[in-house]
């Protein structure tokens, strides 16, 4: 009989209920073989075998139900241990033939460990598509098989997302909190803009997992159209006016952040990664690394944008950051929220923006100048230029101005003010 292994996180009850709801965790217990856990969003926790199968990929196999909450009986309700020797005897029976190799992953919650493994390698946003996984996919389809999916369950889900409540960042622990149900139409428009993101995930799991030949048909999901017209954007942005407002009602640290999103129209995330070394005075441009677009990219700066860096950089050497907080301290994900909405409120800014606004003030700015999306497009850093065109195309447009302006009859009215053709 082989030697049982000793896992401290998931040998316990009290160890196990530690774990993040919807997270699978596996720990070695023979070549070939891993002993899987989950606990599911009901609390308790499943057993789970994976083998490596003769044809070079994994197979599972569900074991029985953890004994979290119900004492072990060794057949449906499992220990660690006792887990462990069921793992074991199945991937035995397997070996000697006595029994098929197991289905591969058949459900929701197999298929989302097996993209997120993928996407941990090849995309950006594993963070936040996790977190959207955990709060939006798996507390409704979890341990759903994959073949059972049906078109008319999944448009209910979509449609009941997108009249939901959005969700409001809450502690560790406490009870979850929400908005209040949205009720004019740019908040329904918004409501339905989200249900379509959380609708793409889902179908990048179940895509993946028909690619990967685990589903045998992908007609349930590719039936399921995302809402039309939801994703209009709601583009917001600040005149020069309202800029210099911002910047004088903003904390030291903050105001210099706030400048220097409105020098580059990078992310905050960019800004606060950016080190002195990245910033070339001899270029006059800011290098920023590979972020949201997998790809990096070199900004130029104006005469007033080379100047506000040179000074920011004075004195610190290459691998230091750029910008930091008033302490020295490097600037955390959401550490300027609330010092942001305090400048606006001083700043007579309604309603506050946020900080990526300043990204759009940016290139809507530019936009207005007479910059071609083109342009605009390679400083934001968009993969290409639809996402640009959504954004500014009606501010890059003159040729529609300056044909109203020229070609509309005045109608008799006597204006006292020569309105000039738009540049």
């Amino acid at each position: 009989m082989a030697r049982s292994q000793r896992d401290s996180k998931l040998e316990t009850r009290t160890a196990r209920l530690k774990l993040k709801v919807g997270q699978r965790y596996f720990t070695k217990i023979g070549e070939g073989l891993a002993l899987g856990f989950r606990r599911t969003g009901e609390g308790y926790g499943n057993w789970q075998a994976r083998m490596m199968l003769a044809s070079g990929r994994y197979g599972f196999r569900a074991l029985g139900r953890a004994d979290d909450f119900m004492e072990a009986n060794g057949e449906t309700v499992l220990s660690f241990f006792q887990a462990q020797q069921k793992a074991r005897e199945a991937a035995t029976a397997i070996v000697a033939g006595e029994e098929p190799e197991p289905a591969l992953p058949v459900t929701v919650a197999d298929a989302t460990t097996r993209y997120l493994a993928w996407y941990a390698e090849n995309r950006k946003a594993l963070r936040e598509t996790t977190a959207t996984i955990a709060a939006h996919i798996l507390p409704t389809f979890d341990e759903r098989a994959l073949a059972s999916l049906t078109t008319a369950e999944l448009k209910a889900w979509h449609q009941k997302l997108a009249v939901k409540s959005a969700r409001v960042r809450t502690g560790i622990g406490a009870k979850q909190r929400y908005r209040a149900k949205p009720e004019n139409d740019n908040q329904k428009r918004a409501r339905k803009s989200t249900a379509n993101r959380i609708l793409t995930v889902l179908k990048a799991i179940l895509n993946k997992a028909f690619e990967d030949e685990l589903a045998a048909s992908d007609t349930a999901w590719r039936r399921v159209r995302p809402f039309e017209n939801a994703d209009e954007p709601v583009t917001r942005f600040l005149t020069e006016a309202e800029c210099k407002r911002l910047i004088n009602a903003s904390r030291a640290d903050l105001r210099a952040l706030v400048k220097g999103a409105l020098f580059t129209g990078a992310r905050y995330s960019e800004l606060t990664g950016l080190t002195v070394a990245h910033v070339n005075v001899d270029t006059r441009s800011v290098y920023i690394q590979p972020s949201k677009s997998g790809r990096g990219r070199h900004i130029p700066l104006s005469a007033d944008g080379l100047n506000f860096f040179e000074t920011v950089i004075a004195g610190k050497l290459g691998n230091a950051f750029a910008f930091t907080k008033t302490d020295g301290a490097r600037w955390g994900k959401n550490h300027h929220i609330r010092l942001l909405q305090e400048a606006c409120a001083k700043a007579r800014i309604e309603p506050a923006i946020g900080f990526h606004d300043l990204r759009h003030t940016y290139a809507s700015l530019l936009a207005q100048a007479g910059a071609d999306l083109l342009t605009i497009s390679k400083l934001l850093g968009h993969a290409d230029t639809r996402v640009t065109s959504r954004h500014y195309a009606h501010l890059c447009d003159r040729t529609l101005a300056n044909a109203v302006n020229a070609l509309l009859p005045g109608f008799g009215h006597q204006s006292n003010t020569k309105v000039a053709s738009i540049r």
